[in-house]
């Protein structure tokens, strides 16, 4: 919990997330002539099945009562459930909502999981509400929701601002509102709750350790070891934190940390694990952390000099402004959509390798489909277990996207899309289109 806690207070800077949709179909519409993509499909992809809005009331600590718009964005579910996680973040709108669900349509697809995309969440900054006011919001948002999510129809799952306690209560809601002799049968209407309540072992750690696995698949593949390689980290919750972790103990060094608090750098190192306490002491921020140097000026810190970057907050964040000034040779996205089309042209023009969103983070998503499997069938799984079925899964989607990737000559987020698109694709012409 204590990483989760530091996240929430980190991410509530307000970051502009217009251009997203923009940027989605653009990536879209690249690898859909990249690969003929069928007309009638290109149709059906390009547009979203269903859009919830729901406006709920919820009592204050003080007695008042505060009205907030909740989202939930169901792209397509082709290949099973919709999947995908759920904000509270200022910046929560249906159009943000539209571009991450798609997003992890393609997600679940490259993973090859038995999943859709799907994701939602609420427009507000949690770090203006208390503890309790954030347990009702989240009930009373699981509600209003009601059958619009399912386990077996659309499961959510924690993303920025929320954590294993925000899904251990939408499970807990959920499952109230089911006959008594099915209440623990639907336990697995969200993924990412606590390992005590049906969560699982290690999905605190997969998404970063995702990353993490990423990196070193792509340095195995072009003989770059790691050790005493430098890396910049954007975000230092969940997903920074666990990627600088496993980074470090192969070798590599941590020289600069941005959060929402300040920039700090120090070309010797920094140790991820001092840095991870002091965070805990000091309300969730990096700043005035005693063992580096503060950036004085935000948006240089991209620019800093490393050989690995990886951006791990939110949307947006390397543009054709800062692009061209970046030293990193390996970007990796442990956020969505953190590099814009413009900015990703820029890159790929001066031969910086991008791996992309939709392969970088998935280590998330294949832990969601892991604790799903455990509580469907009634199973329990160890750490170890865990890590291993990770590793091995990414592997396979790596390799693929590389392999595509050096054949057709393309870049590694092109290649990704297109072997996305290709899975929904041969999904579509097997089975038709109802009636």
């Amino acid at each position: 919990m204590a990483i989760a806690t530091a996240e929430i207070k980190k991410e509530t800077k307000k970051v502009p997330l217009r251009g997203m949709m923009d940027n989605v179909m653009e990536q879209f519409d690249s690898a859909a002539d990249q690969i003929n993509l069928h007309p009638n499909i290109r149709k059906i992809l390009s547009i979203t099945n269903n859009e919830i809005i729901v406006n709920f009331p919820v009592k204050m600590d003080n007695g008042e009562v505060e009205i907030f718009t909740g989202y939930r964005v169901q792209h397509n579910n082709a290949l099973g459930p919709y999947k995908g996680g759920l904000r509270y973040h200022p910046t929560v709108d249906i159009d943000a909502a539209r571009a991450l669900a798609m997003w992890m349509t393609w997600k679940t697809s490259l993973a090859g999981l038995p999943y859709g995309g799907g994701k939602g969440g609420i427009k507000l900054d949690p770090s203006k509400y208390s503890q309790a006011e954030l347990e009702r919001i989240t009930r009373r948002f699981t509600f209003a929701l009601a059958d619009n999510i399912g386990p077996e129809h659309d499961i959510p799952a924690p993303d920025v601002n929320t954590n294993s306690q925000t899904m251990a209560w939408m499970a807990d809601t959920y499952m109230s509102t089911r006959p008594p002799a099915e209440r623990t049968a639907n336990q697995h209407v969200v993924t990412g709750k606590p390992a005590g309540s049906g969560g699982l072992e290690g999905r605190d750690r997969a998404t970063g350790y995702g990353v993490y696995l990423s990196i070193k698949f792509w340095s195995e593949k072009n003989n770059k070891p790691l050790d005493g390689k430098k890396f910049i980290v954007q975000g230092f919750g969940n997903v920074g934190y666990w990627a600088a972790y496993f980074l470090e103990k192969d070798g590599a060094k941590m020289v600069a940390v941005q959060d929402a608090f300040g920039s700090i750098q120090n070309q010797k190192g920094i140790s991820v694990e001092d840095l991870f306490n002091y965070v805990q002491l000091n309300d969730g921020s990096i700043a005035d952390y005693p063992k580096a140097k503060p950036v004085l000026d935000k948006d240089k810190f991209f620019t800093l000099n490393c050989d690995i970057c990886i951006p791990a907050a939110l949307g947006n964040q390397i543009t054709k402004e800062n692009a061209p000034r970046i030293k990193a040779r390996l970007i990796a996205e442990g956020a969505n959509g953190p590099t814009n089309v413009e900015g990703e042209k820029i890159l790929l023009e001066r031969g910086i390798t991008i791996i992309p969103d939709i392969l970088c983070n998935s280590g998330g998503v294949v832990g969601s489909y892991f604790e799903w499997l455990q509580n469907r069938n009634g199973e329990l799984w160890q750490l170890d277990e865990v890590m291993a079925k990770l590793d091995k899964k990414l592997k396979e989607s790596f390799d693929k996207v590389y392999d595509y990737a050096k054949r057709e000559s393309l870049d590694m987020r092109t290649a990704a899309y297109c072997l996305a698109i290709e899975r929904i694709e041969r999904a579509y012409i097997q089975r038709g289109i109802f009636p």
